[in-house]
């Protein structure tokens, strides 16, 4: 059996850059910035379902940002291993799901303390990677990545569900084209979430929660990924990177692109950022639908 690779080290800011942390409002177009550090590289903003806090990752830890004192101070876990930037709130708005980078989820509190781990993987080795938790909180799903018989761990990227006490795990795409960010509708009805499987560069999707009935959402030469929608409101938001591009990477020029009323073949622009990776991979909306959070990770 072929063993789970080591996991990396946090991502680390490069001299002369910065973490900044952007709210958009969705009707304007505009954006703020509420923060900025050189101290740590943060990640992924999730959106408490109060609207009072944004919790990202940062420097192997979950980091809590209070947007009435633009505070910001690290949660303290107990045998937590250092987490990556796939991260969603339960939605009793207490706890949080994490992936970390032994490969596993996790569930915590988000006052800090012990965690639960919740994968075993009983088929064989994967890699766990969160995007999506369902409204009634009793399933996630994840992108899960298996190795070939050569030990490839890049070869299969598959969307995969799990019930949040570890059991009923579920695979729902399956062969060798990429699949990643599979996130919840507001209903439960839906998992949306991009894939190469229609032209070989990544493309918004959305799919039955049961695997069914894939339909494409994006069609444009853009690199498209992470389709993020609000709990209510006429919006989404995706990452639009450069034609070419491969996978998602860090520190390049990205599109954030604006949907409204599912009128995906109209997205437009919204921000321009330099970041990529980590700049909204997990889902960031305002309680209320009308404004979400992103990071860029500008040079100066």
């Amino acid at each position: 059996m072929v063993e789970l690779p080591q996991g990396p080290s946090p991502r680390k800011l490069a001299a002369g850059q910065r973490t900044a942390i952007w709210i958009a409002d969705a009707a304007t177009g505009e954006s703020r910035l509420v923060y900025e550090t050189r101290d740590v590289l943060l990640e992924a903003p999730n959106w408490s379902l109060d609207g009072k806090y944004l919790f990202l990752n940062g420097d192997g830890g979950l980091w809590r940002y209070s947007l009435a004192t633009s505070s910001i101070d690290r949660i303290p876990y107990q045998d937590l291993p250092n987490i990556n930037n796939d991260h969603v709130l339960d939605p009793n708005g207490t706890h949080i799901f994490l992936s970390a980078n032994d490969w596993s989820l996790y569930r915590a509190s988000l006052e800090g303390g012990p965690v639960t781990k919740i994968t075993t993987a009983p088929f064989g080795p994967v890699m766990h990677f969160l995007h999506g938790v369902s409204p009634s909180g009793d399933e996630l799903a994840f992108i899960g990545l298996e190795a070939d018989e050569k030990g490839n761990w890049r070869s299969q990227a598959n969307v995969f569900t799990v019930k949040v006490d570890g059991t009923g795990y579920k695979k729902l795409t399956h062969g060798t084209a990429p699949a990643d960010g599979s996130e919840y509708s507001p209903d439960g009805q839906f998992l949306y979430f991009n894939t190469e499987q229609f032209d070989g560069h990544a493309q918004c999707a959305r799919m039955k929660r049961d695997g069914t009935q894939v339909e494409q959402l994006t069609f444009d030469s853009k690199v498209n990924w992470f389709p993020h929608l609000p709990l209510e409101g006429p919006y989404a938001v995706y990452l639009a990177f450069p034609t070419g591009t491969l996978g998602h990477p860090p520190d390049v020029w990205v599109d954030i692109m604006l949907v409204k009323d599912g009128e995906w073949r109209k997205a437009k622009p919204i921000a321009h950022v330099f970041g990529g990776q980590g700049t909204m991979n997990v889902n960031s909306w305002a309680p209320d639908g009308k404004s979400f959070a992103y990071v860029s990770l500008d040079r100066q």
